[in-house]
């Protein structure tokens, strides 16, 4: 029965807390109304340069590693 009653009041402080971050909440109608002001465009280019970077890094490690594993196979 204690465990029944701790579970109703953890209900009731938990129904009792979200609206409150709800109302905190902007309205639905200003965030469609918002834009990102001037093009982004130079993040996404960046993003795109370093995982192309990171990617090619991946290949060159893939690449040297092989080639290690190669040499030690033929010693």
């Amino acid at each position: 029965m204690m465990r029944r009653a701790r579970l109703a009041v953890l209900a009731a402080a938990i129904l009792l807390l979200v609206p409150g971050f709800l109302l905190a909440q902007a309205e639905p109608g200003e965030l469609a109304a918002q834009t990102l002001g001037r093009a982004y465009w130079h993040v996404f280019v960046g993003y795109a340069a370093a995982w192309i970077l990171v990617g090619g890094w991946a290949i060159s490690m893939t690449r040297r590693l092989a080639r290690l594993e190669r040499q030690l196979g033929k010693d």
